[in-house]
């Protein structure tokens, strides 16, 4: 069963969100929060495995939420949800290490997917939409970011390499070992090295950095 709390400040929708989550037989609502600070007491209270979270909340937002969770001796995987597609908001939760999003609109059966690929560690965004962001958020990029970039990518090994441009393209793990000739436990090895060479907590940081060094 995956574990999930629900994060978000209209009661409506946890609920809404709870009892739709509570249908699938591989989920588990196990807590809801009203705002950041809620979430944050909850991930310590309960063994969660997934958080959805809403960014704009009182108290503390979603974002501060999900830059905070990363602190955690054992941080849930983040899915923040919005109204608008790839927004500022959702910039910084990626930025901030959120490990992808959702609409609020999405339907039912695709977010029961999206927590389930998210989980397995399988890319929550589609190429288009992670080019959108990576756009975004290199836009005001600097020499100093693309000096730090460099350096971060001379650490990966040339298989490492390979792998870290495969998930800045967008591939999921089976498609970087279908292309790559890897077996999928090799190609979660290699994405588990990348992200602690690289200090990135989701596949969208690996792409800006992978980006900022010009290996994209």
């Amino acid at each position: 069963m995956i574990r999930v709390l629900v994060t978000d400040d209209d009661a409506l929708v946890r609920a809404g969100l709870a009892l739709m989550l509570g249908g699938s037989p591989r989920l588990e609502v196990v807590a809801e929060a009203g705002n950041g600070r809620e979430a944050l007491e909850a991930v310590r209270r309960e063994r969660v495995d997934v958080v959805l979270m809403d960014l704009r909340m009182p108290e503390m937002d979603g974002i501060e939420a999900t830059r905070l969770l990363q602190d955690e001796p054992e941080p849930p995987k983040t899915v923040v949800l919005t109204t608008f597609d790839a927004d500022d908001y959702v910039v910084r939760a990626l930025a901030a290490g959120a490990d992808g999003f959702l609409l609020k609109d999405t339907p039912p059966p695709q977010i029961v997917e999206a927590i389930e690929k998210v989980v397995a560690g399988e890319p929550m965004l589609s190429p288009t939409v992670t080019s959108q962001l990576i756009r975004q958020v290199t836009d005001a990029s600097g020499d100093d970011r693309s000096i730090d970039a460099v350096r971060l990518v001379e650490q990966l090994t040339e298989r490492e390499h390979e792998v870290a441009v495969a998930v800045g393209t967008g591939q999921s793990n089976a498609e970087i070992a279908t292309s790559l000739h890897m077996s999928l436990a090799t190609v979660k090895a290699h994405i588990s090295h990348i992200f602690t060479k690289l200090g990135a907590t989701n596949r969208v940081q690996v792409a800006i950095t992978m980006h900022d060094a010009g290996r994209l």
